[in-house]
C-alpha cells in the first residue's frame, strides 16, 4: 500500500508479466479478462506508487502501441515473485498440515 492505494498485488503482477510477455496492454488486459480501460488505470495508478514507472506505454498509431516493462518494472515483477516463492515455502509443511485436518 502507497497511502491509501494498492501499489503491487497479485492481479497488477499478473498484469505486469502479461505486458512483458504480450508487448501490448491491449493484449494484456484481454488476456487477463479485463477491458483495456481497467488495465491502462491499473498500470497508471501502479506506476504512480513508484519512485520510477514500472510500464512505459507508447501511443498507437500507424504502427500500433505498445507497452513494456521498464528496467524498475522488471525489478519489481521479479522482487515480487522471489517474495512470493519465499513466503509459500515457509509455509508448506504449515499448509499440509493445515489440509489435512479440512474435511474432504
Amino acid at each position: 500500500m502507497v497511502g491509501s492505494e494498492i501499489a503491487l498485488g497479485p492481479g497488477r503482477v499478473d498484469l505486469l508479466e502479461l505486458i512483458e510477455q504480450t508487448g501490448s496492454l491491449r493484449l494484456a488486459a484481454k488476456r487477463m479478462g479485463v477491458s483495456y480501460m481497467r488495465a491502462w488505470k491499473l498500470v497508471k495508478l501502479t506506476n504512480g506508487c513508484f519512485r520510477e514507472p514500472v510500464v512505459e506505454v507508447s501511443r498507437g498509431g500507424r504502427t500500433g502501441g505498445g507497452a513494456k516493462l521498464t528496467r524498475a518494472g522488471r525489478r519489481v515483477h521479479k522482487l515480487y515473485r522471489e517474495m512470493e516463492r519465499k513466503c509459500q515455502d515457509a509455509i508448506r509443511v504449515d499448509w499440509g498440515e493445515l489440509r489435512n485436518l479440512v474435511s474432504r
